[in-house]
């Protein structure tokens, strides 16, 4: 059997796998020169850093507002995508309603079949946001309306429409065609 005694470092045999480890790099010291060197390329690199951040937030800067301008174009496209259409339209309303007028006199189911057709023409262009600006009696703003004749009439505030000569519409808060009257002096 084999004493256990205790190990002291003067008991203590160095083994051979271990050896005290040198370091494998050598310390490295840096001139002033090469110092200032470096120095000198971490400020252009820094320069270089901010130029390049500018010119990314200018960029995007420049797609965000692309973006936006390009959303408003697309909504008011979509506003107004019937607007070609409706003014288009309007002449054959007109025409239909002084064929509505015409078949009256001749043929009272003749005009119920115009006043059907005209009204679902009318229903159409409301479900699109088409309005009838028919200002009889109201005040004469120019904005929607187009002054063709005047009259004086006793009793009648100037300014005043005083009859409709043709019927104006608008598309939501634009105007498609202003309302021809007869505006009282």
């Amino acid at each position: 059997m084999t004493e256990n005694k205790p190990v002291t470092p003067e008991t203590e045999q160095p083994h051979e796998s271990i050896k005290e480890e040198e370091p494998t790099h050598k310390k490295h010291r840096h001139t002033k020169e090469e110092f200032e060197k470096l120095e000198a390329q971490i400020a252009t690199l820094e320069g270089e850093n901010q130029r390049l951040q500018n010119e990314y937030y200018k960029a995007y800067a420049d797609t965000q507002n692309l973006r936006k301008r390009l959303e408003a174009d697309f909504e008011l496209r979509q506003k107004y995508r019937i607007q070609s259409f409706a003014l288009d339209i309007l002449t054959a309303i007109d025409n239909l309603e002084r064929a509505i007028a015409s078949a009256n006199a001749v043929d009272a189911s003749l005009a119920k079949g115009f006043e059907m057709v005209y009204d679902q023409l009318i229903s159409a262009l409301k479900k699109e946001g088409v309005e009838i600006v028919n200002p009889e009696n109201e005040a004469f703003d120019s904005n929607f309306h187009q002054g063709l004749m005047t009259e004086t009439v006793e009793g009648v505030e100037p300014g005043q429409v005083l009859q409709v000569l043709q019927k104006g519409y608008k598309l939501k808060d634009r105007i498609l065609r202003a309302a021809l009257v007869k505006v009282s002096e």
